[in-house]
């Protein structure tokens, strides 16, 4: 059951993301006043939920995203639009930066693919699905 919903989703992103743009810039986060308010994508903003805002990524993109300081990923749906400062490629939600290690600094320097070309890549361990399962399902 697991293996199907990731190859379903695995396959719906490779359909958005038309190639494997591989982005490297900084990242924030965002919660608070935003939690509970509309996003671009119609979707009701939760905190909570490893969501993101980005300028280019279509909405409903699913994105690794790599904190390059300290090695940590995060899978994200992109259901929003961002970031408001033209230096940040992605504004994640904050559990997402969370996730990441990137609360206290607000700010990190990050790797943010398409997660197709995260599966199609070196990184296939099962340790590797695993934690894609489960962020993939902090995404719903």
């Amino acid at each position: 059951m697991k293996t199907t919903i990731l190859t379903a989703l695995l396959f719906f992103s490779f359909a958005l993301a038309q190639d494997c743009k591989v982005q490297e810039g900084y990242a924030s986060w965002y919660g608070g006043k935003f939690h509970g308010r509309k996003t671009s994508s119609g979707e009701v903003f939760n905190k909570h939920k490893f969501t993101a805002a980005s300028r280019d990524y279509p909405l409903g993109t699913y994105l690794l995203v790599r904190n390059l300081s300290n090695g940590e990923d995060v899978v994200v749906v992109v259901t929003d639009r961002g970031p408001a400062k033209k230096s940040r490629i992605i504004d994640l939600s904050k559990s997402a930066a969370e996730k990441l290690g990137i609360l206290k600094q607000g700010v990190a320097k990050v790797q943010v693919m398409p997660l197709y070309c995260a599966a199609v890549g070196d990184e296939l361990s099962e340790e590797f699905h695993e934690e894609v399962i489960k962020d993939l399902l902090n995404t719903l």
